[in-house]
């Protein structure tokens, strides 16, 4: 378990002998992400460019599962590795240094393991990426994930265009609640029926561009209203302006402004919004408290470089309100929206900012 989840328990309370041991499913691709930092620019074609950092971690999926780690959920990978270096680090990682559970992943024989190098400067970010599909399992062992995915309170997935994961509704079936985000449409025609997967959501969060592509409205908030006549809950993350949600069984809106930062790398700010608002949610918490949670943890992810590198733990969270909470000129009515952080949060033990990036794939012996 990540030294960064100081025992905190989001579910305490709420969980039952006959509950299912994980929490929360997911399934994709992981990627060996290289992240050079302190770029003062873009690349310029025929010139050599020197970072002043650089950071190593697991990417694709495992940024969203390890942002759900860390918040003390019980996660559970499915994804295959490849049998290289990179591979072997990026599994280490995820179940020794993060505690996934990876049963439901494989390690496949003479496949490399995808990379994406990313370079962060002027608030953006550039990716190159390599890799190719995974071959399916080559034993029965290993191909017991996608036909029956592990019992789970709640499950990611990642709609697309004109696909449909036969897990998702086997997942609904047995009772976890489908949480789904959704990349951009390719083809142009941001079709809802073109994405099957959607009727067995819970709750579905696109952007707001794609909400309003999605649903031919001009406005964010009329987007989510549309789209909470297709799903239970609609939320719509709106950038710099936060985000707003709609539960369609209670007619409950909610809207949140965002935090302001200093955004360093976005990379995975998005899956660090789902993992937070999908915490809240299995906690109970009312919806205006789980979109500001969501914001926050957000928020935290963007002020460091990396995807999973920068997903933030209780203690982050813990020294962020003990920060704000002292420093002068706080507007008193934003501190009492995040007031009920109070009695979920351990005393801050360690110093913000705090650090997570190394720079390389992994020492052979403790630094």
């Amino acid at each position: 378990m990540s030294t960064d989840n100081p025992g905190i328990d989001p579910l305490d309370g709420l969980r039952a002998p006959q509950d299912p041991a994980c929490d929360v499913f997911l399934t994709g691709t992981v990627f060996l992400d290289i992240v050079f930092t302190g770029l003062d620019s873009a690349p310029v074609r025929g010139t050599e460019s020197w970072a002043r950092g650089m950071g190593s971690s697991p990417g694709g999926v495992a940024n969203m599962a390890t942002a759900l780690a860390r918040l003390g959920l019980h996660t559970s990978l499915a994804a295959a590795f490849g049998d290289d270096h990179y591979g072997e680090y990026c599994w280490d990682a995820l179940e020794q240094g993060e505690g996934i559970d990876l049963s439901m992943s494989h390690t496949v024989r003479g496949w490399h393991s995808p990379v994406t190098v990313s370079m962060a400067y002027e608030g953006e970010r550039t990716m190159v990426s390599h890799g190719h599909e995974a071959p399916p399992p080559a034993t029965r062992a290993d191909r017991t994930f996608p036909h029956c995915p592990p019992r789970a309170r709640a499950a990611v997935a990642s709609l697309a265009p004109g696909r449909s994961e036969p897990w998702v509704a086997t997942a609904a079936r047995h009772g976890a609640r489908i949480f789904a985000d959704v990349g951009w449409d390719e083809t142009g025609r941001w079709d809802l029926a073109a994405l099957p997967d959607l009727e067995h959501c819970q709750a579905f969060l696109p952007n707001a561009e794609e909400a309003m592509r999605y649903t031919r409205t001009d406005c964010p908030r009329a987007a989510a209203r549309a789209l909470a006549e297709r799903v239970p809950l609609a939320v719509v993350t709106l950038g710099a302006e936060g985000a707003y949600a709609v539960d369609a069984a209670t007619g409950v809106t909610a809207e949140v402004p965002a935090i302001e930062v200093e955004a360093l790398d976005p990379t995975g700010a998005g899956d660090v919004f789902v993992a937070g608002f999908v915490t809240g949610t299995l906690a109970g918490w009312p919806l205006a408290d789980r979109l500001a949670f969501a914001g926050l943890t957000a928020a935290l992810s963007v002020q460091e470089f990396g995807g999973s590198l920068s997903a933030p733990g209780w203690a982050e969270i813990a020294a962020w309100w003990q920060r704000v909470r002292t420093c002068d000129g706080q507007d008193p009515a934003a501190l009492q929206r995040y007031a009920f952080l109070e009695d979920l949060l351990p005393a801050a033990a360690r110093p913000w900012p705090l650090r997570r990036a190394v720079p390389t794939i992994g020492f052979r012996s403790p630094a």
